[in-house]
């Protein structure tokens, strides 16, 4: 990469699908996603002015901002790479008289990180300005914390891990605790994961997302006054159900369910990536739909939308497990299925859902 400012740079992220393994990454659990071709693309290039120029193909609006400007929340995508501008500038490091030019090739509001995408490039773009004074992992930490406190969506680590980190042809199996991680080869020569696009967007913010966090802590609190833990992800299902029937009258049914979801959900992405090194496709299937499950009954994240993709898909011939993928609340869901039945599945699918919707669903092969 030519690290001359005056030339125009161009820099890459892709975005990610889970397949297994949500709302365990901001309760130290693991998860396991894997990263996309699909992406954002940002081009660089130094302007004779002190503004910073943003503009992107998938949005009409352009922002010209000064030093001030740049500080302040505009509540649209810019506030993504302005949040990892602000953790650079705090280090140290000052940007002006720049173009930022974005554009992507995934939807947005998918559930497939493309903000996390977004803030990924721009880490990387800004770090090669600079000669590379941080690592990956630290660039990943600096988007992350953008998103919190910046944008203030309080998610966990995995999304800007695996747009960082991910690997062509394997999952990332990652601790979200520790932040140690393994690649898990995706090698299979009969079954594929296909992504369906619900084409309902969620505006993570402003849904309950903040809010299941909330009632994750409480039950941490809760539980902490019985045992040493930092995290729900600590405990087992076995230990789980040992503890609250000890402090029941504490816990209220719905942080109760809530608890229940992460704890289990920790649980099968273990026993996914087992069930992954061994080639054991039919059991990574059974526990996807099991993570379905207990994302729409315990944790209360899915839609009608997402709820009848999956239930389609896991009557569909040739197909594993069904999930939905994400935060939830709309979005994608993500199928394991015999690569034969694809084109079929994609076609079949979509008319059906559009029968009922009246919307129109994209699937994509991962």
């Amino acid at each position: 990469m030519n690290n001359n400012p005056n030339t125009e740079q161009s820099f890459f992220a892709p975005g990610r699908v889970n397949l297994i393994g949500d709302h365990t990454d901001y309760n130290g659990g693991l998860v396991l996603p894997v990263a996309l071709s699909m992406g954002t693309y940002l081009t660089i290039s130094q302007r004779d002015d002190q503004l910073c120029r943003f503009s992107s193909d998938n949005d009409q609006a352009v922002f010209e901002l000064d030093e001030a400007g740049m500080s302040q929340h505009h509540h649209c995508w810019v506030d993504y790479p302005l949040g990892v501008i602000k953790e650079f500038t705090d280090r140290g490091y000052h940007f002006q008289g720049y173009n930022f030019h974005f554009r992507g090739n995934m939807p947005i509001g998918a559930a497939l990180s493309s903000s996390a995408s977004i803030e990924m490039v721009t880490a990387l773009a800004l770090n090669s300005l600079n000669n590379k004074p941080f690592t990956l992992l630290d660039l990943v930490k600096m988007a992350q914390h953008a998103e919190n406190s910046f944008v203030g969506m309080n998610c966990g680590i995995m999304d800007q891990f695996a747009a960082g980190f991910g690997k062509d042809g394997h999952a990332i199996a990652l601790d979200c605790n520790t932040l140690e991680y393994e690649y898990v080869p995706l090698a299979s020569e009969d079954f594929r994961f296909v992504i369906c696009n619900s084409k309902k967007k969620r505006g993570l913010v402003d849904s309950a997302y903040n809010q299941r966090r909330q009632e994750c802590e409480e039950a941490l609190r809760i539980l902490q006054k019985l045992v040493p833990i930092e995290h729900l992800c600590q405990l087992n299902t076995k230990q789980f159900d040992e503890l609250s029937s000890q402090v029941t009258e504490q816990f209220s049914d719905t942080v109760l369910r809530r608890a229940r979801h992460t704890i289990s959900e920790n649980e099968r992405v273990k026993e996914a990536v087992h069930a992954l090194r061994n080639h054991d496709m039919s059991r990574f299937g059974q526990l996807m739909n099991a993570s379905h499950a207990s994302l729409r009954d315990d944790y209360e994240v899915s839609c009608p939308e997402l709820d009848f993709l999956v239930e389609q898909a896991q009557q569909f011939e040739g197909v594993l497990g069904s999930r939905m993928t994400g935060a939830g609340f709309g979005g994608c869901t993500v199928t394991l299925i015999a690569e034969k039945q694809i084109e079929s599945f994609i076609k079949e699918l979509g008319e059906k859902y559009k029968e009922r919707f009246g919307q129109e669903m994209e699937g994509y092969v991962s």
